[in-house]
């Protein structure tokens, strides 16, 4: 079963919440770790949440094709998906769950095609992402602001996923989350 959900949205819509409850309501699904040159945050552990590996690390990376899909979302921050992570979890019979940037969902579905389900996690309201990213505590102020920016962007390609789920209450968007994997693996 060769097939993969892709989980897009703007930093701090709740998406990696909903990951993480999909993957344990699912026994079938394998989250693949990305790739990124940003230092870890919080309790992040290395090859759990990511591979943290240097700027230099990544571009030889890219020399080598090793990426199904890279994105520099920041300036000298990139992030990416290895082709043997996918490997890896379809040659046990999972299918790969993927926690990612918008653009990065957006490449993962032009990459795989039918075979992958796309999930945008929309946050309510721009005012509440920012209430949320605030309340986080992982990024200063600065940041904070750059993200909620960005956040605007990235809405705009919500219309280039498959699915969009609303996450202003979790008990909703998680039923809603059930729903759409289990048709789709059912499929």
């Amino acid at each position: 079963m060769e097939k993969v959900i892709i989980f897009s949205a703007p930093s701090g819509s709740g998406k990696t919440t909903l990951v993480k409850y999909a993957i344990s309501a699912f026994s079938n699904l394998a989250f693949s770790v990305s790739c990124t040159t940003r230092a870890p945050r919080g309790e992040e552990i290395h090859e759990l949440d990511y591979y943290f590996i240097s700027p230099e690390e990544f571009k030889t990376k890219i020399s080598a094709n090793e990426f199904v899909e890279f994105e520099e979302v920041y300036k000298d921050k990139f992030y990416g998906t290895l082709k043997a992570e996918v490997e890896k979890n379809w040659q046990k019979n999972k299918v790969v769950i993927f926690d990612v940037d918008v653009k990065g969902g957006v490449a993962l579905k032009k990459y795989f095609k039918d075979k992958a389900l796309s999930i945008f996690i929309k946050p309510p309201s721009v005012e509440e992402l920012q209430k949320r990213l605030t309340a986080r505590g992982t990024d200063d102020a600065e940041t904070v602001k750059t993200r909620v920016e960005k956040a605007s962007e990235e809405l705009m390609f919500e219309k280039q996923f498959d699915k969009v789920v609303i996450n202003d209450n979790l008990d909703h968007a998680k039923a809603e989350i059930f729903k759409i994997i289990s048709n789709f693996i059912e499929q």
